[in-house]
């Protein structure tokens, strides 16, 4: 049996900490390590505790989650992933919680159902979460196009169909039937998109997508 997933949940609200903590705890196949009430204590908390997966609440005193997913990002080496938690779904917070590094957001009413798939959609970090928001995001808060970034001439043209495919928000085995080629290969050409544009997860390379031009909103 694999290790299970490790949790950090961020959050300044005490009832909302325990309720995440009892629906993780109760899947076998997740755990939470460590709980964090400040933007601040989120960072040392994911440090020390080295997690899988953070649930990031956006407003928390001290830093809020964006600044905090930052830093966590700007200062570990294999950072986890990031999903920023949000009461409301404010488009322009959202997206900033995206751009600067988050692997998706959640709504605080999301059913207990819904934040289970997303922490395990995050760690195995293999599609998008809520792909069509991603792409609304994205297309809606993409500044006007300057001159293409360096790495779209350097994408093979396998690799620039991957991207595109990602960005319609496919998972591999999809792009995969959609290439007709294995899954594997799918895997390598998106690692090989991830190290090009310089982005640690595919929504990360989504959002450079769209942001350079690269992926236009239809």
């Amino acid at each position: 049996m694999s290790a299970a997933i490790r949790v950090v949940v961020a959050d300044d609200e005490r009832m909302v900490r325990t309720a995440l903590r009892v629906i993780i705890d109760a899947e076998p196949d997740l755990e939470v390590v460590g709980e964090a009430t400040t933007g601040a204590e989120a960072v040392t908390v994911v440090r020390d505790r080295l997690p899988d997966v953070v649930l990031m609440d956006v407003r928390m005193p001290e830093i809020d989650g964006i600044r905090a997913t930052e830093r966590i990002l700007a200062t570990l080496a294999a950072p986890p992933r990031i999903v920023v938690v949000t009461t409301f779904e404010n488009d322009s917070y959202v997206y900033d919680a995206l751009r600067a590094g988050a692997s998706g957001f959640l709504l605080k009413r999301a059913a207990a159902e819904e934040l289970i798939q997303a922490v395990r959609l995050v760690a195995r970090s293999d599609s998008l979460l809520f792909p069509a928001k991603v792409r609304e995001l994205a297309a809606r808060h993409a500044p006007d196009q300057g001159a293409a970034p360096a790495w779209t001439a350097r994408l093979s043209e396998r690799e620039a169909q991957v991207l595109r495919l990602m960005a319609t928000g496919l998972t591999n085995a999809e792009i995969a039937g959609r290439m007709g080629v294995g899954p594997a290969t799918v895997k390598t050409h998106v690692a090989s998109v991830l190290a090009k544009t310089g982005t640690r997860d595919r929504t990360q390379a989504v959002i450079a997508a769209y942001e350079s031009g690269f992926v236009r909103p239809r």
